[in-house]
């Protein structure tokens, strides 16, 4: 047989079987190809018709509304929450967080440890020591002021145990 495009294009002595098995190789990739598009094309074609399923553009505009306006009101909720948490927050730094209590015996009596000293202080170690000081005959109660973890009156053993504890020291 004779090939004049063949030897036009310098590829006389190339057998034309060789040719046909290539084109053969790329019809047969190119018809996986669209096999596959086809499968792609199909489970997208069902995805849009179950989001499309009883709407038309109307009722879509409508549930985009409604989903625009639904971030609208989760936005503005975001942002009230936010300023809710910093209150609390704030509040929070000034609400007693650290207790600590110790119960002792004030005068050696037969009646057990019924005296004690309770610490109540915040986030700034700032607070209150409270003492109530039990004997047989009455109860007598304290309360000294603490700034900042120190007491401008002298502290007691049990008093400053009290402390350390709310302050979280190792006693």
């Amino acid at each position: 047989m004779n090939y004049d495009l063949l030897k036009s294009m310098g590829l006389g002595d190339l057998d034309i079987t060789y040719i046909f098995i290539g084109m053969l190789a790329l019809v047969f990739i190119l018809l996986i190809l669209v096999i596959v598009q086809m499968i792609r094309l199909g489970k997208l074609n069902k995805k849009y018709k179950k989001f499309m399923s009883g709407k038309n553009a109307g009722n879509l505009e409508k549930d985009i509304m409604g989903l625009y306006e639904d971030n609208k009101l989760i936005k503005v909720s975001l942002e009230k929450d936010k300023k809710d948490i910093r209150t609390l927050s704030k509040k929070l730094e000034s609400a007693f967080q650290k207790v600590g209590i110790i119960k002792y015996d004030a005068f050696n009596q037969m009646g057990g440890q019924l005296s004690f000293c309770l610490a109540l202080l915040d986030e700034n170690n700032n607070g209150y020591l409270i003492n109530s000081v039990h004997s047989s005959e009455s109860c007598y109660s304290y309360i000294k002021e603490i700034k900042n973890g120190l007491c401008s009156i002298d502290l007691g053993d049990e008093e400053k145990k009290a402390l350390d504890m709310a302050m979280g020291e190792d006693l």
